[in-house]
């Protein structure tokens, strides 16, 4: 995906690929997300962890568009998203993954990745679109980075969990986006399955950035370059997983847990 040229945006290459700045939602008089503010760079691996209900997807939310902020800026490529459509944020280069996977089970692992192909998804890309050599070569990369080479002609009902999971990021990765946020991504997979998404992460960020909600500290050591810490809706501890599992309170409120 070639991202969009946005309105607003500033001339250069801005510091950061997103900047989060005094970020805040209110529900009824809730805080969900109070003043949150963090940034990340190209090629970054940045992990937000925190107790149930600390605001974490809700951020996600924010950030694609789903949710509205109430206050606070949204910087991605130095334009800013916060009034921007979900779709436009898509086309700007943003993906978005969500805990549970989202992929059609009665089609084929090929014809999942064919269908998210970027020239696909407008009405007119849809009705022109050819199964050229273009597309069969990207699906086909694709498929080797996310571990189903050999299962493109497998329905996506019969595959595995984990599988299916590799699949849905395999699904946004075809659509190039420089941005891609995943909500627990290892959620149900078994140890060896975690091993390779780590893998598949740390493969996938050349030229791009992933924004990742986790529980399993484990998997966090192997991925993160950065991790912030959400407790109620704000920024309690940010930082390397060094630094924040050694924070107190960060012991005292999650870890320790």
């Amino acid at each position: 995906m070639n991202a969009a040229i946005l309105p607003g945006a500033s001339a250069g290459q801005p510091d950061f690929l997103l900047a989060v700045e005094a970020l805040t939602v209110s529900f009824d008089g809730f805080k969900a997300v109070n003043d949150v503010s963090f940034y990340v760079d190209p090629d970054e691996i940045r992990v937000i962890i925190g107790p149930n209900g600390a605001g974490k997807t809700t951020v996600l939310d924010l950030i694609c568009g789903r949710t509205r902020a109430t206050s606070g800026s949204i910087k991605y490529k130095g334009s800013e998203l916060t009034k921007l459509s979900e779709s436009a944020i898509v086309q700007a280069g943003v993906g978005r993954k969500f805990q549970t996977p989202s992929i059609y089970d009665d089609l084929s692992v090929f014809e999942n990745l064919e269908i998210s192909y970027p020239r696909g998804r407008s009405v007119w890309g849809a009705l022109t679109f050819k199964r050229d050599a273009a597309v069969r070569d990207r699906i086909h990369e694709v498929a080797e980075m996310i571990f189903l080479k050999d299962h493109l002609s497998k329905r996506a009902e019969f595959l595995s969990h984990g599988q299916k999971q590799w699949l849905e990021i395999g699904m946004l990765l075809i659509q190039d986006p420089e941005l891609l946020m995943l909500d627990e991504p290892v959620a149900g997979m078994s140890v060896a399955e975690r091993k390779k998404t780590a893998e598949l992460l740390h493969q996938i960020i050349k030229g791009r950035s992933v924004l990742v909600i986790e529980h399993d500290m484990k998997f966090v050591e192997d991925i993160a370059h950065r991790v912030t810490v959400l407790h109620q809706g704000k920024v309690l501890s940010e930082g390397s997983m060094e630094r924040v599992k050694n924070d107190p309170k960060v012991v005292d409120v999650y870890l320790g847990h």
